[in-house]
């Protein structure tokens, strides 16, 4: 008779029912790739595991994974691109209608009812310095200091990127909305 491992099990009920959400992340921050993705979620879960005895059971275990695998990817993410590619204010578009939209919804808020595979696939298509940002903020619900304290960056450059990914999606997906009925 084999006796089973009392801090696995208590990983195992605690942290695995948070697989989905961890995937669901992970996909957002890789831009859709899901052979990183499954990668970003088993190192994190490995990552977990390890770190166990440093959970405090009670406590809210999705958000530790979720920190757990942000900072994996993160990590990653500096290791693969040792700075961030700068992006000229510039090469964002200038377009009148979508500037009346972004002057009346600066946060982009329009777009949060119609998070669809539309926005999605917008959302992937920013460049990783705005779209990790994006994801953190309007995905995650992280406030600005806590998107800088994880990215290591200044808050004012934070919400920098949140304005230019902001305004990009709400260019790319002016039409969209028009098309849906969410803007006349």
């Amino acid at each position: 008779m084999t006796h089973s491992d009392p801090m696995r099990t208590e990983f195992e009920s605690e942290a695995l029912p948070h697989l989905d959400a961890l995937f669901g992340l992970a996909l957002r921050l890789t831009g859709g790739d899901e052979a990183r993705s499954e990668d970003l979620v088993q190192d994190s879960i490995l990552k977990a595991y390890r770190s166990w005895d440093r959970f405090e059971v009670g406590t809210n275990c999705r958000a530790w994974l979720m920190t757990i695998l942000r900072n994996t990817f993160i990590n990653e993410f500096r290791r693969v691109k040792s700075r961030p590619t700068a992006v000229e204010f510039e090469e964002v578009a200038e377009r009148p209608p979508s500037d009346t939209l972004f002057e009346a919804d600066p946060e982009g808020r329009i777009f949060e009812r119609i998070i669809d595979d539309e926005v999605i696939a917008a959302i992937e298509e920013l460049p990783a310095d705005f779209r990790i940002p994006i994801v953190l903020s309007d995905i995650e619900g992280l406030a600005y200091q806590e998107i800088a304290d994880l990215l290591a960056i200044p808050v004012g450059t934070v919400k920098s990127r949140l304005f230019r990914a902001r305004k990009r999606l709400q260019e790319r997906l002016y039409e969209y909305a028009v098309e849906m009925g969410f803007l006349r």
